[in-house]
């Protein structure tokens, strides 16, 4: 799925009514998997732009994060080389991988809390200046 900034909903929704399981209790918690396309280049080779990235990331989306975020770069094999980020956050976690050949991100959001996956989207995307993206927002029960 490839969604413009302006669409209306940036991201699908496995559940029929993002937040809500299909049995109609509060889910357990709320899982945003997003791939980014075309990032540029110099800002998801930067760890600090990474690590400016997941701060301003659980600001935003209101998440107390859990200690320093770990980036490391590595990778033998050249089509996944890149920065790995993990963030614990009092909720549960925010990773990513950042492959440099293809320019591309690959971005979690795993919370109990709830949060705004449109907005998750949007800074993400905007961040990392990505051309092209597609995205799943699931309830996890």
């Amino acid at each position: 799925m490839n969604a413009s900034l302006e669409s209306p909903t940036l991201v699908r929704y496995v559940m029929e009514e993002p937040g809500v399981p299909a049995t109609g209790e509060k889910p357990w918690g709320w899982h945003l998997v997003l791939n980014l396309y075309d990032c540029d280049s110099e800002r998801i080779t930067s760890a600090e732009v990474i690590r400016q990235f997941v701060i301003d990331l659980c600001d935003l989306i209101h998440m107390r994060r859990f200690g320093e975020p770990l980036i490391v770069n590595f990778g033998e094999d050249p089509r996944v080389t890149g920065y790995s980020l993990v963030q614990l956050i009092e909720t549960s976690n925010i990773t990513g991988h950042f492959a440099n050949q293809s320019n591309a991100a690959y971005l979690d959001i795993f919370s109990c809390k709830e949060f705004d996956p449109e907005v998750a989207t949007r800074f993400c995307v905007e961040t990392f200046r990505a051309k092209k993206f597609s995205g799943v927002f699931i309830n996890r029960g």
